[in-house]
């Protein structure tokens, strides 16, 4: 059980989460958290060291919300091919994201690229233990004898991450899910290419 104070933190990260997933980190200021929460200033920085601190805070609430969701369903497959389609049937229509303001992995990525180091290092992270995670099941896919050998699992995972961030930028920019429901598409017929 949370403590109020807990309960206090947990909700000023959940409230904050999409404002600087659409606004970017540098786009909250402080008057933005309060007018979310309706808290106050000395309220916020009870629970947080300035807005530094709350930014990286709010950033790890944001990616380990989406990599616990990404988790929980690639669980729900049971071989390794509908594992991969389940994580790219997640991303079919960006337009319906998981947070509000698209995916915070690509959203904080291209921000903190240069401006927020430690903030750089944590979605390098996630984005590694991503394609870990990816490559993974590919590979025991091989092992399973689901996949052939001629599957690279460490450059499909690649592939597929890319293409997937990629599309989900691309269709927010364009307005329009239908291109990246084809390319999700085509990323299934490639890996059927491989199903033995």
């Amino acid at each position: 059980m949370l403590t109020k104070a807990e309960k206090t933190k947990q909700f000023i990260l959940e409230t904050a989460t999409p404002l600087y997933n659409e606004k970017g980190i540098s786009g909250v200021s402080i008057d933005d958290i309060l007018e979310a929460t309706q808290l106050t200033k000395g309220c916020i920085y009870g629970h947080f060291n300035g807005k530094e601190d709350l930014s990286e805070q709010v950033i790890n609430f944001a990616l380990k919300k989406i990599s616990d969701k990404l988790t929980s369903v690639i669980a729900n497959g049971k071989t390794a091919k509908e594992k991969i389609f389940l994580y790219l049937d997640f991303h079919k229509n960006p337009a319906k994201s998981f947070i509000a303001g698209g995916c915070p992995i690509f959203n904080t990525a291209v921000e903190a690229d240069d401006n927020f180091p430690v903030i750089k290092k944590r979605v390098a992270e996630v984005l590694r233990t991503g394609h870990k995670a990816i490559s993974g099941i590919l590979t025991k896919g091989i092992k399973d004898k689901e996949f052939s050998k001629d599957l690279n699992p460490e450059v499909l995972a690649f592939k597929i991450m890319a293409a997937v961030e990629g599309g989900i930028v691309l269709s927010k920019t364009m307005e329009s899910s239908k291109l990246m429901a084809e390319l999700i598409n085509n990323l299934k017929q490639e890996i059927e290419q491989y199903t033995t």
